[in-house]
């Protein structure tokens, strides 16, 4: 080995030993000579999407009004990590949740795992697993999933949401109807005298305790992966970071431990 040869290899060994001391201990990383702050916060603040519209993840506190939730504990500790300061965008819908990660207006974003999002959105793994469900009103005569999809049948579901992204590509028959918001779907589905109403598992339960004679239909249409996501032209690097983060948030048991402290039933670690 030449003398070049050999000061060369030792910059780069001493450039990736400086990046790894910045990272915390047990936390692998891929071969950059950038800190894990310089590609996950470069403005030196971590910007996190928060979606209050899906209750499994976040939703605003009845007391303060702030957000709370599996993904704001998420982001929370992401920042802690990286030691830099974080900023809650907070938002109504997942679709607006995507298009601020898409656009750089967010770090980070935490969303349905869709192919249609991975066109602007770098995916970590899956974190959390959640049910979607039909809603229907209690004298339907829809007693089976496998039933909606007729053309006599309007399905309402939230714009942008996973469900719509999905059931867009699933349903061959049923009009896919679009509510503002996943919140407001089922106020939407009762005013415009829909027959279906589709979101989340625990939401639609909610809102079948909320409002008179309306019942869910047994079961579930999909599961539903949730990651975190980045800017997809943050790069390799910061997507490897990310998925060895929320990897690591799983096996210490951080996220499971979330769930059961914002007592969120019906959803599971992502295996």
């Amino acid at each position: 080995m030449t003398r070049a040869t050999f000061f060369a290899s030792l910059c780069r060994l001493l450039r990736l030993l400086a990046v790894l001391n910045l990272w915390p201990m047990g936390m692998g990383m891929a071969q950059t000579s950038l800190s894990p702050s310089a590609l996950l916060a470069p403005s030196g603040t971590l910007r996190a999407a928060i979606n209050v519209g899906n209750p499994i993840l976040a939703r605003r506190d009845s007391a303060s009004g702030l957000p709370i939730g599996v993904s704001v504990d998420l982001a929370r500790q992401l920042a802690q990590r990286l030691g830099v300061p974080l900023e809650l965008v907070v938002l109504d819908a997942a679709g607006k949740a995507v298009q601020a990660v898409t656009q750089d207006q967010a770090d980070i974003g935490f969303f349905a795992l869709d192919p249609q999002r991975a066109q602007g959105v770098s995916f970590s793994g899956a974190y959390v697993q959640i049910e979607g469900s039909y809603l229907v009103r209690k004298n339907s005569p829809l007693q089976r999933n496998e039933e909606v999809d007729v053309a006599a049948h309007r399905v309402v579901v939230g714009k942008g949401s996973a469900y719509d992204l999905f059931l867009s590509r699933h349903l061959q028959h049923a009009q896919i109807v679009h509510a503002p918001t996943s919140p407001q779907v089922v106020d939407f589905f009762l005013a415009q005298d829909m027959e279906v109403a589709a979101g989340v598992k625990q939401q639609l339960q909610a809102d079948a305790q909320r409002v008179p004679d309306v019942r869910l239909l047994p079961g579930r249409f999909m599961v539903i992966d949730q990651a975190m996501g980045i800017p997809k032209a943050r790069g390799q690097a910061a997507t490897e970071m990310l998925a060895q983060f929320v990897q690591e948030m799983k096996t210490s048991g951080f996220v499971a431990q979330a769930l059961q402290r914002h007592r969120i039933d019906g959803a599971s670690v992502a295996p």
